[in-house]
């Protein structure tokens, strides 16, 4: 329901000004997480490889790319403002790889041990919340720097480092009580990572927000906007924490 929810509201962002046109965009997207979930719980060893594969680069070559437009706007707008395929393209490179990857988070090592993806779930969240309230308190403290005034004035370089000293001290607490095997500098690094990469994802989506003249990408939320305002940080964080654990430290 969360990505259900969070096409809907980038129908809004990629001007989509009639209702018909975002409710097919809507049940179109529907139609894919269908098929995805049947591709993933087939239990075919080789298919969810070879798909979770083309998830990870994908997603490491959107973000990628995400990264320069978010440098080079508003200047990199030129090439993808005026183009609803690209808008599109983009929205689906975006949710398709969140959503897939938490279906390979929950059911990680799930043969071995049943809680093992849960407890990578908590990680996640703990992590990425702790980025970002502690980002918030710190840039509404000390925040003098702007860490990206033309995508989001309310961000700060003070606020970036203060989060990022938060959430390492939630995972190395968080390290301490659970139960997985993984050595605390890996999962510092991780941390580290993933923290840094959550900023993207709040960026890449001011970006499309602010070319579209978009204050919220909805209100579905009373004081906090709609569903992708929340889970814009995890949208490039869960991907990549997936990237990392199978392609790079092999946990």
């Amino acid at each position: 329901m969360v990505c259900v929810g969070a096409i809907w509201e980038w129908g809004k962002i990629a001007r989509l000004t009639l209702k018909n046109q975002r409710i097919f965009l809507t049940i179109l997207f529907i139609l894919l997480l269908v098929i995805i979930m049947f591709l993933y719980f087939n239990k075919n060893y080789m298919i969810n490889y070879f798909l979770t594969k083309i998830f990870c680069w994908l997603s490491l070559i959107w973000w990628f790319i995400a990264l320069i437009l978010v440098i080079f706007y508003p200047y990199s707008s030129i090439f993808w403002y005026h183009s609803l395929k690209l808008h599109l393209f983009f929205c689906f490179l975006t949710i398709l790889p969140f959503f897939w990857s938490f279906l390979i988070l929950r059911e990680f090592h799930y043969k071995e041990n049943n809680l093992t993806g849960s407890w990578l779930l908590l990680y996640l969240m703990l992590l990425i919340w702790s980025m970002d309230s502690g980002a918030y308190i710190c840039g509404k403290l000390f925040g003098k720097n702007k860490l990206a005034p033309h995508l989001s004035p309310g961000k700060t370089w003070e606020g970036l480092i203060g989060g990022l000293i938060i959430s390492m001290f939630v995972s190395w607490k968080f390290s301490r009580y659970w139960p997985l095997k993984i050595d605390i500098i890996t999962l510092l690094c991780l941390s580290f990572i993933i923290s840094l990469v959550s900023v993207l994802g709040d960026l890449t989506e001011s970006m499309f927000k602010r070319a579209a003249n978009v204050k919220d990408s909805g209100h579905i939320i009373p004081g906090h906007g709609g569903i992708l305002d929340r889970i814009d940080s995890l949208t490039s964080a869960a991907p990549l924490f997936v990237c990392l654990i199978l392609l790079f430290f092999n946990i």
